[in-house]
């Protein structure tokens, strides 16, 4: 058991050559407010004067005190802490049996105790001024001697209310933190530093302990300055625990007082005057307090503590080793052959890129899409419903219809209605796809670059420790796609100009929809024909221009006219339809142009504003048309199945480019970029010139390095001490 204290010792040893404080180590912790007895209290302990003393806050810094016990024939055979490696013999300067060392003045060892105390006092001034401004920077020290028992102390400021000097205003809060940052440590017991002389009630230590340990497991109380007390009154009922108790204990000390200090009285001298006091004063209590009784407690509680926390800090020590090794198996080790390693790391990002954009990635992101899986949803989600949300009518009206027709006309009233007008019609709606194709390749192109970084912070992380390669890289990829970009675009444009050099009315599908479109105007002409007045004899309705009768076979059908417009066919009716209200051609039209009412029908103007073209067709004829007028059966018909044409041919052409656009990306950007990747890399970057260039290693990435093989060197280290332990079966 005695020997687990030095053991915690060599792993703070260990600990601090990293200065590192990921590991909380079992210690004791002394609290207090300020000139409560606390240094005093320590220097007992230790039984010299170490520790700066005067009124006011005197200690400005932590201060972490080891404690190590030595056998008084042993003190010049210890080798890790006496021997000097300067001509392979030992220290000539330990000429006593007790000596210091400090951990910010490595190897240099202090007899002279004076000595140690003004280090204290130049090294706290060096950090936190020469006023009265504190510092959470710790100073550690360590004490050999026979006369101790082997503890690990943290002194800390003492606790105040008022700034005085540079300090600033806060300084009760500063400490505060400082004090918690310690006590939290469930590895540590606190040991609450009063004064007897005031009341217990009131004690801050206690009550930042309570704070800390909620349950007081972790808690002894120090009550100092028993000899100060007022006359007639001691603390009797406070060391029994009957004002406040605690679980650990209270112990009792008498300190030196400044007057002692000031006539240089020793420690030793001050502990037998202690327990002479003691004994007249406490005398049932006089063995279970005093300097000696509590350095015993002390070591007691923590060698216990310590076979607690012993377990739980060899399962901590191996997970960080683990977390240490690998951290530094992704720094990589120091390169020997630049050649092999610049073609390893090209090859390796090239690999990853291709797998990125297949979905065969080593690092599958689970935040967000990214890689082929992104180009996928771009495709079939972002362009595809882009694409539908186009309105195969949008930016027409009925009025930019009819005057596409009577255009079409030129200026001979036409019978039928005019191919021209469909063709130049549609193509105007063709023309509106172009643009969310191009979008298509941009967000594509996008989505390449990304993977770039993509691959650069979670794939290939060895880029890291060469910035100018990786930038180098970045470089190169970001160019070859912006070569691609103006190729594939152009292709992308090209498959929108294919569709408008031709229009190939005769599409199977489009040939479809013309003769379902024949067979609903048949049946609305009949239905018409079923609608006429009882009070009209039929043939006179069925009378031609010159009073002949016509038959129904003779009439001539309005569906020939579709047809003949969707074929491109030359063939034309014999004889012009009229109209009930005498409105049957293009002439009555123009008559009764101007006096007819407003229009009950006209459409509105697409929302997109991505169309290219915009407002209505432009009217070649000398005397406009209205914009808003009613329209003849013979218009509104004519408009109609200009408007189905286009609607129906217009879905035809925007499925091939939903299906052709996705594949002229794959083929020239997607694909092309996958096969050309390495060889551009290659070309570009490995050669003899540029290896020493880019592979350049950042001093951040070095010095990390040198930083994770530390640690996981003091952590195996650490693993190892507690393993000898484990074997020596001493918990």
């Amino acid at each position: 058991m005695e020997a687990l204290i030095p053991v915690i010792n060599k792993l703070q040893d260990v600990f601090n050559t990293v200065g590192a404080d990921i590991i909380q180590l079992p210690q004791i912790v002394v609290v207090g407010t300020q000139s409560s007895g606390k240094s005093s209290v320590l220097e007992s302990l230790v039984g010299r004067d170490i520790l700066p003393r005067g009124t006011g806050i005197v200690t400005r810094r932590p201060l972490i005190l080891q404690l190590v016990h030595i056998d008084p024939e042993d003190r010049r055979k210890t080798s890790e802490e006496n021997e000097s490696k300067k001509n392979g013999r030992l220290y000539r300067g330990i000429d006593g049996e007790e000596w210091g060392k400090f951990l910010h003045t490595k190897n240099k060892i202090y007899t002279d105790f004076e000595e140690i105390r003004q280090e204290i006092e130049a090294e706290t001034e060096r950090i936190s001024g020469n006023n009265k401004g504190i510092s959470d920077d710790p100073i550690h020290l360590k004490i050999f001697s026979p006369h101790v028992v082997n503890l690990t102390l943290v002194d800390l400021p003492g606790i105040t209310k008022v700034p005085v000097g540079d300090q600033p205003k806060d300084i009760e809060i500063q400490i505060r933190e400082l004090i918690f940052k310690y006590i939290s440590n469930p590895n540590s017991i606190i040991l609450a530093v009063t004064a007897a002389n005031t009341d217990m009630a009131t004690s801050e230590a206690l009550k930042v302990a309570r704070e800390a340990d909620t349950d007081g497991r972790r808690t002894l109380a120090v009550v100092t300055k028993l000899d100060l007390m007022d006359a007639g009154t001691d603390a009797m009922d406070v060391l029994m625990g009957r004002v406040i108790p605690v679980k650990l204990g209270i112990i009792g000390v008498v300190n030196r007082s400044q007057l002692d200090i000031n006539q240089k009285k020793l420690v030793a001298d001050a502990i037998r005057d202690e327990y002479a006091f003691l004994q007249k004063k406490y005398p049932s209590l006089a063995n279970r307090n005093g300097t000696k009784y509590l350095a015993r407690t002390l070591n007691r509680l923590l060698m216990h503590h310590i076979r607690d926390c012993l377990p739980e800090l060899k399962t901590r020590i191996n997970v960080l080793a683990a977390q240490y090794q690998s951290l530094l198996n992704s720094y990589g080790e120091p390169v020997d052959d630049k050649s092999a390693t610049l073609l390893q790391l090209i090859t390796k990002f090239a690999a990853e890129y291709c797998r990125t954009i297949e979905g065969t990635a080593k690092y599958i992101e689970t935040a967000e899409l990214c890689g082929g899986a992104r180009i996928c949803y771009i495709f079939h989600e972002t362009f595809g419903r882009t694409l539908e949300s186009v309105d195969p009518l949008g930016g027409l009206t009925t009025i930019d219809v009819l005057t596409a027709i009577r255009n079409a006309t030129g200026p001979r009233p036409a019978l039928f209605v005019p191919e021209v007008s469909f063709e130049l019609l549609v193509k105007r709606q063709v023309k509106r796809l172009e643009e969310p194709s191009l979008r298509c390749v941009e967000l594509v192109h996008e989505e390449m670059q990304r993977i770039i970084q993509h691959c650069s912070n979670y794939s290939t992380q060895e880029l890291l420790r060469f910035p100018k390669l990786h930038d180098a890289i970045v470089e190169v990829v970001t160019s070859l796609l912006r070569k691609r970009l103006p190729v594939t675009n152009e292709m992308v444009h090209n498959l929108v100009a294919i569709e408008l050099a031709y229009i190939n009315t005769k599409h199977p599908d489009f040939a479809d929809a013309c003769g379902l479109m024949n067979n609903n105007i048949e049946e609305q002409r009949r239905n018409r024909m079923r609608d006429l007045p009882t009070a009209v004899p039929r043939d006179k309705s069925l009378k031609g221009p010159s009073g002949q009768s016509l038959s129904p076979t003779e009439l001539p059908s309005f569906e020939g006219e579709v047809a003949k417009a969707a074929a491109g066919g030359s063939q034309s009716g014999s004889v012009s339809e009229q109209n009930d209200g005498g409105m049957g051609n293009w002439r009555g039209m123009l008559k009764r142009g101007e006096d007819s009412a407003a229009g009950d029908r006209a459409m509105q103007q697409s929302p997109y504003p991505s169309s290219p073209q915009k407002g209505h067709a432009v009217n070649l004829l000398d005397v406009p048309v209205p914009v808003s007028r009613k329209l003849s059966a013979r218009e509104q018909r004519d408009c109609e199945v200009i408007e189905r044409l286009i609607k129906s041919y217009f879905l035809i052409v925007r499925k091939n480019i939903q299906d052709s656009v996705p594949k002229a990306v794959m083929h020239f950007l997607v694909n092309h970029v996958k096969d050309c990747l390495q060889s551009e890399l290659v070309g570009q970057l490995y050669k003899t010139a540029l290896l020493n260039d880019l592979l350049t290693e950042s001093e951040d990435m070095a010095q990390r390095r040198t930083e994770a093989a530390d640690m996981l060197k003091a952590l195996q280290k650490a693993s190892q001490v507690i393993a000898e332990i484990r074997e020596t079966h001493m918990w």
